[in-house]
């Protein structure tokens, strides 16, 4: 049995890698979740391969994961990857069908993300210490993450070449190696120029960082630790008690777009999001502070 189960977790890494781009950690994950599956069935005795499963025996899987212990969410991903390896055993003619496209999902409890008003993002750029070298970087870097939406990786990721300044417009390679153009505005294009010319053009950069945009003071590229202590600093300095990191910005780039009437399919694509699903979060978040409105200003709310 394990030899039919291994073959299909090489080739499961190959298409993983090769058909659908992902990064090492995501084939990893995937890897794991069929491992999971795998070695249940071994503790229950059964001498069986992945395509002779049916759907009550996952559905045991999925309970058993929840006896010992995996939290909602966490069961929630492990299935998510049962899935993704059945539908390849389906792609790959193993099976006529997959048993796992009928197993429901633990119930999460969504949460909604953190969001930064705008007057505590300008707050946070205004505590910057410009008089420092630093300082014309950093507030760039808030600039930018708040102006595109990037994940703090697409941040420090960002090459020189990926600007495109006179159409307004970045290059940004995101999850799964999948690339994207997002619009910048021209208060961040402004700062990225401050940058560069006051700062950047004058430092010993590193070679394997020449075309970064954002460098620490050695030249190097920006780890993503650094631009989350950046952000946690300013956070206290400013008086801000919320739990923010990189990605609050992004979460407040998002809401903020969809409060202001974007529609939500733009909203997803500059994100690069996979899914609209995961991009409706922020509808909820719309509907809070509709709701917040209501109960701040209408006489009938208390």
């Amino acid at each position: 049995m394990s030899g039919t189960w291994n073959n299909h977790f090489k080739h499961f890494r190959q298409y993983l890698l090769l058909e659908k781009s992902l990064a090492a950690p995501s084939i990893e994950a995937y890897l794991h979740d069929a491992e999971a599956l795998r070695k249940w069935a071994e503790l229950r005795g059964m001498n069986r391969n992945p395509e002779d499963f049916n759907l009550q025996d996952l559905m045991a899987f999925s309970a058993w994961l929840a006896e010992i212990g995996f939290s909602a969410t966490s069961q929630a991903r492990i299935l998510s990857g049962i899935r993704g390896f059945y539908r390849f055993l389906v792609l790959q003619n193993e099976i006529p069908e997959s048993p796992a496209d009928f197993l429901e999902p633990p119930k999460t409890g969504r949460k909604l993300p953190v969001v930064l008003s705008p007057e505590e993002i300008d707050g946070m750029i205004a505590a910057v210490d410009r008089s420092k070298p630093e300082g014309e970087r950093d507030v760039a870097m808030l600039e930018t993450l708040y102006s595109c939406g990037l994940r703090v990786s697409e941040l420090v990721g960002l090459k020189t070449t990926d600007i495109f300044a006179e159409d307004s417009y970045l290059r940004v390679i995101g999850k799964g190696n999948k690339e994207r153009l997002v619009p910048i505005g021209g208060r961040a294009l402004k700062h990225i120029n401050l940058y560069r010319d006051a700062v950047r053009r004058h430092m010993n950069i590193q070679p394997g960082s020449r075309d970064i945009v954002f460098l620490n003071r050695r030249g190097g590229k920006l780890s993503r630790q650094s631009v989350f202590l950046l952000i946690k600093s300013l956070a206290n300095k400013t008086g801000i008690s919320k739990n923010i990191s990189p990605h609050t910005f992004r979460h407040s780039f998002a809401t903020h777009l969809v409060e202001a009437g974007a529609d939500l399919r733009a909203v997803q694509e500059m994100l690069g999001h996979e899914s609209i699903t995961t991009t409706e979060i922020y509808t909820h978040l719309d509907h809070s502070f509709l709701a917040d409105t209501i109960h701040k200003f209408h006489p009938r709310s208390h």
